[in-house]
């Protein structure tokens, strides 16, 4: 009887090896196992590493050492030779241990960039594999490449030695940079409820994520372009690290999650809006609608980190919720909540403002992101939007303004006015967002000044008073003699500092204050609140089922100077006449679209061409900016 059945499950083995062979030649690929001796070729090893016996999991067992054993299988593993072959005799024979009392002997192979190729034990991978095996002991030499820079493969495999190295862990792979480090970080503060587990990483192995792993291959992740440990990784960055896992309650969350996961993992770009729709057009609403309209006022909810006394970015979004509550009145009912915790802490804020009613909620820091999404996915019921730049997710639309529009012509003012030819500039956080304002204000400077240096100092925070004073004293200590701050004109009760202005100091420098202020670039989120309220108001929203279904894409709202989102104002008695005479023809010509800030030829600080003679700088470019122009001295 066993007989029989190991003959019936390599009749069904090689049919699947089969159907695998021709798949993979139909499509232009090798039909046979991959085998090491080729993938090393031109491949500089530089050290062999006896590692011991290690439990490997399947899916890493890729190929073959040799050529020889490799076009035995086909690229799935299964077996292709006939079954009156010696190789098939043998095949079912380890069918029936492994039915009869199970296959233990351990395999031999090396390991070379986490995946592993068999040089004894081929037919036992093929067995196991076939029976949706999970592992298998194995005796593992390890094959270390030389480390190269410039190669993404190798930094990442050297970043998962030092994950390896800490954990033991090896069943989880990511495809990007600085993964492994995040979730090493994560796992040293995880706390296994049961005091019997003294490991704290195989418990995250066994009872976090091989259930995460069952869950997500069950609702189909594993159909996804991304690896499983990337999936787990973002599932965590939006609901923490669990101490344990209740299944249905994650089925529930990951069948919502999925589709932001398919967002993220194939890349699809949003729509981007980059001025106000007109408001007879359906488009907008199509894009952000999720209710069908009540007879009643429409509730409106502005999450605030700080506070509109102690804050500029607080204070120029209170002044747009103030705008809407003076012009939609009759038909808009605003609340605000501030002093939000920035990070995972805000989901407690916009869990209560979801719970309280309201329609639309404007979460109106970055530092909200994944608390945002994270109550968007739970509360569908209520439209959820983020004032960020560069994430498309299908629940949460985006929101921001093209300030770098307005950094550029402070750019020119500051070059104008400087005699030190040394500026300094107040950057938060070295996100993109922020790289493209300051490499916009320093192409604003050099064009009226060449000679002009844009020094950067980092606060790390994105909205700290004394951080922000400790980087301009640093500039100024550093020869600068025109600082760049805060963006907003605002209560001088809560900011002595913004915009663009000149320095005063003592004689030794140890006291130096604002002295003239120069330009400043100006938010106006009142006209954005109220065009979208006023597009949700004359039009009748649809269900969330039907708009965040399959094959909507997400929109992304960047409006610039011609929506009047963002401004510039400038001081006419400090800066020069002829640079008020640029500064004004540029202005019209950025609002009317015949001029772009990053317009070519643009060069980094090494001398590399970014942008080309002629062409101007995509959307893509901008909101992924990570260098910085020729000019810019960043710490």
């Amino acid at each position: 009887m066993e007989f029989q059945d190991a003959e019936k499950h390599y009749t069904a083995a090689r049919k699947l090896a089969l159907k695998e062979y021709m798949k993979n030649v139909s499509n232009g690929h090798m039909g046979y196992l991959p085998f090491l001796e080729g993938v090393l070729k031109n491949v500089d090893i530089i050290s062999e590493i006896n590692i011991g016996l290690v439990e490997i999991p399947l899916k890493k067992i890729i190929g073959t050492y040799t050529h020889s054993r490799s076009i035995s299988f086909a690229h799935n593993f299964m077996p292709l030779l006939p079954p009156s072959t010696e190789f098939a005799q043998k095949w079912k024979a380890l069918c029936g241990i492994h039915l009869s009392e199970g296959i233990r002997e351990p395999i031999k192979v090396y390991e070379y960039l986490n995946w592993f190729y068999v040089i004894e034990g081929n037919k036992r991978v093929s067995v196991l594999k076939y029976f949706d095996g999970y592992s298998i002991p194995g005796k593992v030499a390890r094959l270390l490449p030389r480390k190269d820079e410039n190669n993404p493969e190798t930094l990442l495999y050297y970043e998962f030695l030092e994950f390896n190295k800490k954990t033991g862990i090896n069943c989880i792979w990511f495809s990007r940079p600085e993964s492994f480090r995040e979730l090493t970080r994560r796992l040293e503060k995880l706390e296994p409820p049961n005091r019997n587990y003294e490991d704290r990483f195989a418990y995250f192995v066994s009872s976090i994520y091989l259930v995460f792993r069952k869950i997500y291959h069950e609702l189909g992740g594993g159909q996804l372009p991304i690896t499983t440990g990337d999936a787990f990784l973002e599932y965590v960055r939006i609901y923490g690290m669990p101490s344990e896992i209740d299944e249905e309650n994650l089925r529930q969350k990951l069948r919502l999650f999925l589709t932001e996961l398919e967002q993220m993992s194939r890349d699809r770009t949003a729509d981007i809006q980059t001025r106000p729709a007109q408001e007879q057009e359906a488009g907008l609403i199509s894009a952000i609608g999720t209710l069908v309209w009540p007879k009643r006022k429409l509730k409106a909810a502005f999450i605030y980190a700080k506070n509109a006394r102690q804050s500029g970015w607080t204070y120029s979004h209170e002044m747009g919720r103030a705008h809407v509550e003076k012009t939609l009145k009759e038909q808009v009912e605003t609340v605000y909540f501030d002093e939000t915790p920035e990070g995972d802490e805000a989901y407690d804020i916009l869990k209560k403002a979801a719970e309280s009613g309201n329609d639309i909620i404007f979460a109106t820091s970055p530092a909200f992101l994944n608390a945002t999404l994270k109550a968007a996915l739970e509360y569908p019921g209520a439209r959820f939007l983020n004032c960020s730049e560069t994430h498309s997710y299908k629940h949460v639309n985006t929101y921001f303004g093209r300030i770098y529009e307005a950094r550029f012509l402070a750019g020119v003012a500051a070059g104008a006015a400087t005699r030190s030819d040394v500026i300094g500039y107040v950057g938060t956080n070295p996100v993109p967002g922020v790289v493209s304002g300051i490499n916009a204000f320093a192409l604003g400077a050099r064009m009226v000044n060449p000679s002009a240096k844009v020094r950067v100092a980092w606060t790390n925070a994105w909205d700290d008073g004394m951080r922000a004073e400790e980087a301009s004293s640093r500039l100024i200590q550093s020869g600068a003699d025109i600082i760049s701050h805060h963006d907003t004109l605002s209560n001088r009760e809560f900011s002595d500092e913004y915009g663009v202005y000149t320095v005063v100091c003592n004689i030794d420098k140890k006291s130096c204050a604002p002295n003239e202020y120069i330009a400043v670039p100006v938010w106006n989120w009142g006209i954005f609140y109220e065009r979208i309220l006023r597009s949700i108001l004359n039009e009748t929203w649809k269900n969330i089922a039907d708009i965040v279904g399959k094959g909507h894409k997400p929109i992304n709202f960047w409006w610039g100077m011609d929506s009047g989102i963002v401004d510039f104002f400038y001081s006419r008695r400090l800066v020069p006449r002829e640079t008020q005479k640029l500064l004004e023809l540029l202005k019209r010509m950025i609002i009317s679209g015949d001029f772009h800030p990053f317009t070519g030829p643009v060069c980094d600080i090494k001398g590399k061409v970014r942008i080309k003679r002629g062409s101007t700088a995509t959307y893509g470019q901008i909101s992924g900016m990570d260098w910085f122009v020729d000019g810019v001295e960043a710490e």
